[in-house]
């Protein structure tokens, strides 16, 4: 019997999937859609609806709950300056997860999870000006 199991460990120790959350939560405020296997599509799933409701509050209490939850100073920037005031009128449901098959070498089952009504034109935005800034560099 599985009882008081309320999450999935994912063949991690606390302190790795502590870790695992941090990054793929940062990695989906930056992009606004990430692709991963649909067991940690749905553990993130909580993690950042708690993120983007600690964006709505908007207090200082709120914005350092979430910078010890995130890894970097820029996540936590555009969630609280985008995400929350984007998401201010929704009460809830601010992530959605779509199945996506199975990957090839192992036939994990994939998915993308996403931001509703999210920018499309977020996603590989940063890796693009990184790489305009690098090809400036080198022409000049």
């Amino acid at each position: 019997m599985r009882h008081a199991k309320g999450y999935r460990r994912l063949n991690r120790t606390h302190e790795h999937r502590k870790a695992l959350w941090a990054n793929m939560a940062g990695s989906l405020i930056e992009h606004e859609q990430i692709k991963t296997t649909l067991p940690k599509a749905k553990e993130l799933r909580p993690i950042l609806e708690k993120l983007i409701t600690l964006g709505k509050r908007g207090d200082l209490h709120a914005r350092r709950q979430a910078a010890s939850q995130l890894k970097e100073d820029e996540y936590v920037t555009k969630l609280f300056d985008v995400l929350g005031p984007r998401y201010k009128d929704r009460n809830g449901g601010y992530v959605r997860i779509t199945k996506a098959g199975f990957r090839y070498g192992d036939m994990a089952p994939m998915a993308f999870i996403e931001l509703v009504e999210r920018d499309v034109t977020a996603k590989g935005a940063a890796d693009k000006a990184r790489q305009e800034a690098q090809d400036a560099e080198v022409n000049a």
